[in-house]
């Protein structure tokens, strides 16, 4: 990924901005690289990943599917996307206290606050947002969906790399809309191969 990334912006005058799910290990890999490579790159954590904890959490307070919780989870998500998480970390805290949870709903809220706090510094999600990057994955893993696991994943399929390299190249280009032109430009070239080779050639004009 960080050798496609150089390949594109080999002087790093773009800015770079990496999604990630909170994934111990990678994460590790990530900040190694991001020492050797871009320093200045922005690492988000994936936002749907967040929601997840804060649902747990709403669980805890209020009936599940209830619309209570549903406003719950709403409030403190908007809070975090404003770049507040350390607020709605002291308040999940405060508010476990104050209800006296039982064990097992206590556990709910301190994973979440635990969690937020672990990653805070990768939830700057208002910096985000005024940057133009993107805070959650669901558009890739879409694509990726589309592109790759419906085309690849069958019953009984097995793919060489370079065959299905081959496979995926002209699936995006088809997706893309690209494929008319790609296919004509293969035939210019094909054709400058195979019959322009002669020096002083002047077929393809």
């Amino acid at each position: 990924m960080f050798d496609e990334a150089l390949r594109r912006d080999p002087e790093k005058k773009r800015p770079w901005a990496i999604l990630v799910d909170g994934g111990e290990k990678q994460l590790d890999l990530f900040f190694g690289l991001i020492r050797q490579h871009r320093p200045d790159v922005s690492l988000i954590l994936d936002f749907i990943h967040v929601l997840e904890y804060l649902w747990k959490a709403a669980y805890a307070f209020h009936a599940v599917g209830s619309v209570e919780a549903q406003d719950w989870v709403a409030e403190r998500a908007l809070k975090i996307l404003q770049g507040k998480a350390a607020e709605v970390i002291c308040g999940l805290r405060q508010s476990a206290t104050i209800h006296q949870l039982s064990s097992d709903k206590r556990k709910a809220v301190d994973k979440c606050a635990d969690y937020l706090e672990k990653y805070r510094p990768i939830l700057q999600y208002n910096q985000y947002l005024s940057e133009g990057f993107p805070i959650a994955t669901g558009v890739i893993e879409g694509a990726c969906r589309h592109l790759i696991r419906d085309r690849m994943d069958r019953t009984g399929a097995r793919w060489p790399l370079k065959r299905a390299e081959a496979v995926l190249r002209i699936r995006s280009l088809r997706s893309s809309g690209d494929l008319d032109a790609y296919w004509a430009f293969h035939q210019s070239q094909e054709h400058q191969r195979n019959h322009c080779s002669c020096s002083g050639c002047t077929c393809a004009a």
